[in-house]
């Protein structure tokens, strides 16, 4: 797998668990993505005074320790490329669309609330572009999700990206070790300042906030949590999550990866290994080469798994690829597992 460093496209019904029934689920110039239906609440609204992102205009320096790096600026990036889906749409919930000159890599739809700002802006790849194409549109900023982004294969690293006038921010709470929610807010914070938006950052950290506490609120008396295996992909031997962000989420939802005991973000395991857990849920991450549908059906129809709770029960979750990133959609994933961990509570 791996999961967040290969991306590719699939469909998103944001905010949805599915439970006992699963289905399956740019180079470009311009962009014309379609809108999704989405029946969860989202943390994301038009900015005051639409799309502009004029709201932080000081001339004051500043700057931002990322990943061991000091990154300075002395005022605002103006050409602006997001290298990944989580990435883009935490710049476009921050009114930064008019400082966008480029987006690459969406895992699959963008946020409907965010779509008509997104369909503005040229898509440069449908995976990551290239370093002569990036620089054909002549960025003075370059925000990636995943490290995968800042190599020769792809942009270039960051410190060829800064000879050339770039400056390249990577997603922290991407690249971390067990990152949980205050994390994202970190990075989110982090990109406020950077273009001098903070009071616009910090109203969408505690809109997140606001509803993530929503959601745990109904989950106050759950008692003991909930058995959770995370499938990613992999036949011969499951691709897994260990110790990361989504574990975190699946604790807040009331739910415990039976495989947090990893030291890693994510791991292979044995079959065996997943037996011997018992886990009563299963996660099942959508994207890739997979369908969902595909991977419904190795689980079901695998034998070793029979005698598993989850597998006896059908108790299947769907999580977008988009929605398990560490980016603004933190409560849709949020609500995704809780509902389906706790359906009765929903």
């Amino acid at each position: 797998m791996r999961a967040f460093n290969k991306r590719m496209g699939f469909w998103f019904s944001a905010g949805v668990a599915i439970i006992l029934a699963l289905s399956g689920c740019g180079g470009a110039a311009s962009n014309s993505a379609p809108t999704a239906d989405t029946t969860a609440a989202s943390p994301v609204q038009t900015p005051p005074g639409g799309e502009s992102a004029n709201q932080g205009s000081t001339s004051s320096p500043v700057t931002i320790e990322n990943n061991g790096r000091t990154l300075a600026f002395a005022e605002a990036p103006k050409r602006a490329v997001s290298l990944s889906q989580h990435t883009t749409e935490i710049m476009l919930a921050l009114g930064l669309a008019d400082k966008m000159v480029g987006t690459a890599y969406l895992d699959d739809q963008i946020l409907p609330e965010l779509q008509e700002a997104y369909a503005k802006i040229p898509v440069l790849s449908k995976q990551y572009p290239s370093k002569e194409v990036l620089l054909s549109v002549e960025p003075d900023f370059v925000y990636a999700g995943w490290k995968s982004a800042y190599t020769d294969k792809a942009v270039g690293t960051v410190e060829d990206l800064e000879k050339m006038g770039v400056q390249a921010y990577l997603q922290q709470s991407s690249n971390m070790t067990a990152p949980g929610l205050e994390d994202v807010y970190a990075d989110i914070e982090k990109i406020g300042r950077i273009f001098r938006v903070e009071p616009r950052a910090n109203e969408l950290i505690e809109r997140m906030k606001n509803e993530i506490g929503q959601i745990t609120d109904r989950l106050k008396d759950v008692g003991q949590p909930i058995p959770v295996f995370v499938y990613d992909n992999g036949e011969d031997k499951p691709y897994t999550a260990a110790n990361n962000y989504m574990t975190k989420l699946i604790a807040l939802a009331g739910g415990k990866n039976i495989f947090d005991d990893i030291p890693k973000g994510w791991t292979s395991v044995s079959w065996e290994e997943v037996v011997a857990r018992k886990p009563e849920v299963i996660v099942v991450v959508d994207y890739g080469d997979k369908t969902v549908e595909q991977k419904r059906n190795l689980l079901l129809t695998k034998k070793e798994l029979a005698e598993l709770p989850a597998i006896k029960n059908n108790r299947l979750i769907v999580l977008p690829l988009s929605a398990a990133s560490e980016g603004v959609r933190a409560p849709i994933a949020l609500k995704t597992l809780a509902e389906g961990l706790y359906p009765e509570k929903f």
